[in-house]
């Protein structure tokens, strides 16, 4: 049996893929005080220590509160570059080699940024650490539900520009109240566009959503995910359908969806059959990038070495890569765990 040691160096050390990350959420307390400075923003706090201060939630939408006041300082592309550039330098360090990252146009386009400064900011970091740090990317444009689908269908007359730097679309922002079926229209125009489509449910609301995200707007993948277990029928239609979940451990604890990481319902989900991930969701706000997150669910879930090699695999094959470069990366983690006694 693997020591606990010697699964939590594993973990540090084996590639990882990550599928569930916004990248206005790895807004650093530091760098956003530095790119307030330098637009002259004024914050609501007067110092790095009480903005942290304020990084703690109850509730999926006290952190979006303070997310949304963060977004505000973000007004040039070399402010979404330097954002994006210093998420992807961090996750290099954890071993980081494909991310699949969210963004929220409409949170900028309401104070007058413009789709264009955004999207070549944020792709010109990526392919830059392409470059540099042989991270390969997708990126994901997300609608915000609390808005409506007018808006959303606005926002995809804007991007229609930028196709070619766009490979699929998402759903975030409040979820309770504002279910995937609003968007059943504007999410059917993004398919027939060849984009691929993932959307948040089950994280705070229940399991009908989930239901409306495979059947309403038919996505090729589940953001959070973690109420489907309620429903039987949902997680066979999962299983049989072969859908990937995006897991946010260190997430879900901090916005209380859970009250412990060891009744988190990550290992419930492997143990069904589900393609069940981990990912960082919003690292800078959750206290944990990737490894962390691997961190805290091998020291506080008695996860296994086999469980912890599922998930690894579970994430480059649930990916938007290209077959043969997933066959590579699982290769890979597989001949790093035969080392592993």
């Amino acid at each position: 049996m693997t020591s606990s040691e010697a699964l939590l160096d594993l973990a540090m050390k084996m590639p990882k893929a990550e599928l569930h990350l916004h990248i206005e959420g790895t807004f650093e307390p530091e760098q956003m005080f530095a790119i307030a400075q330098r637009n002259q923003v004024a914050l609501k706090y007067d110092s790095v220590e009480a903005l942290k201060t304020a990084y703690q939630f109850e509730n999926l939408q006290d952190f979006l509160d303070l997310y949304y006041q963060g977004m505000s300082v973000l007004l040039k592309e070399q402010d979404f570059y330097d954002l994006t550039m210093a998420y992807l330098k961090r996750v290099h360090e954890d071993n980081v080699v494909h991310v699949e990252i969210f963004f929220d146009p409409q949170g900028h386009l309401s104070r007058g940024v413009s789709f264009e400064t955004q999207i070549k900011g944020i792709h010109g970091a990526l392919k830059d650490a392409e470059r540099d740090f042989g991270i390969s990317f997708k990126l994901i444009m997300s609608f915000l539900r609390h808005l409506d689908e007018v808006s959303a269908f606005e926002t995809l007359a804007l991007a229609k520009p930028y196709l070619e730097m766009i490979d699929g679309v998402g759903l975030d922002s409040s979820e309770v109240g504002h279910p995937p079926v609003k968007f059943e229209n504007v999410f059917r125009e993004c398919k027939a566009l060849g984009l691929l489509i993932t959307a948040h449910a089950g994280e705070e609301g229940p399991p009908e959503y989930v239901w409306q995200a495979l059947d309403v707007i038919g996505v090729d993948r589940i953001d959070h995910g973690n109420r489907a277990l309620e429903d039987e029928d949902l997680i066979a239609t999962i299983k049989h359908k072969g859908l990937t979940l995006t897991v946010c451990p260190l997430s879900n604890l901090k916005l209380c969806v859970v009250d412990t990481l060891e009744e988190h319902p990550i290992r419930s989900m492997l143990r069904l059959g589900l393609n069940a991930t981990v990912n960082s969701d919003d690292p800078a706000y959750f206290g944990g990038y990737m490894n962390d997150n691997y961190a805290a669910l091998v020291q506080e879930t008695q996860l296994t070495k086999e469980e912890l090699y599922r998930l690894a695999c579970n994430a480059f094959e649930g990916s938007w890569l290209d077959a043969s470069i997933k066959k590579k990366h699982i290769k890979t983690i597989t001949d790093l765990f035969q080392n592993v006694v």
